[in-house]
């Protein structure tokens, strides 16, 4: 962000927490190599000889731990996704109070854009990200960015699937498919990051 030579800018994309929850458990089982190394990047990131708290996994219900043991085979990906998932909550959050602090040369070369608000507003937002990268907004790209997201179906049972679809749908889905337990949880987790994000708490 420092050299002169360059002329970089960074978009920062976040989603609702809840919503980054129900995706990854519909891919769980894709998504179990990853999980794990996010895991590992929190033990690589704390300081030598620091105090070892134990995980807490907010977000697996105690029963599926074993009592405190390691999780049994068939709850193996949701365990090691509930974790993974806190970890990214507290790599936002350091990274939004970074933002809140940084000087005004930064700021100006990093702006965030929220899901929700690219797949509500997509022509609007579009032109936003493009006019902060000083790029012009080429009509045929309009057009892909409002196809991509407004097609005729949700084709949420294959998340990595990358069509046309109603993503507006996918804002809510999580209200769905997600259980109050889960919900309460995943809020326990990453509730200063959404707070930060202006994403409201449901009250569950």
């Amino acid at each position: 962000l420092r050299e002169p030579g360059l002329n970089l800018r960074v978009v920062q994309l976040f989603r609702d927490p809840r919503a980054v929850h129900n995706s990854r458990l519909k891919a769980r089982q894709a998504l179990l190599r990853e999980s794990v190394q996010v895991l590992r990047s929190r033990h690589r990131a704390e300081p030598r000889g620091s105090p070892r708290h134990p995980q807490q996994h907010l977000l697996l219900p105690p029963a599926l731990l074993g009592g405190g043991r390691a999780p049994q085979p068939q709850h193996r990906a949701e365990f090691f996704l509930g974790g993974a998932l806190e970890v990214i909550c507290q790599a936002w959050l350091r990274d939004l109070l970074l933002a809140r602090r940084a000087p005004g040369w930064l700021r100006r070369r990093y702006t965030q854009l929220r899901y929700e608000d690219l797949v509500r507003e997509p022509r609007a937002e579009l032109r936003r990200l493009l006019r902060f990268a000083g790029l012009t907004v080429p009509p045929a790209l309009e057009d892909f960015v409002l196809n991509m997201t407004r097609g005729a179906a949700y084709s949420s049972d294959r998340p990595f699937l990358i069509s046309a679809r109603d993503a507006r749908e996918a804002v809510h889905a999580w209200r769905e498919r997600l259980s109050r337990q889960q919900v309460r949880q995943v809020e326990a987790a990453c509730g200063e990051a959404m707070s930060i994000l202006a994403y409201p708490l449901s009250g569950a």
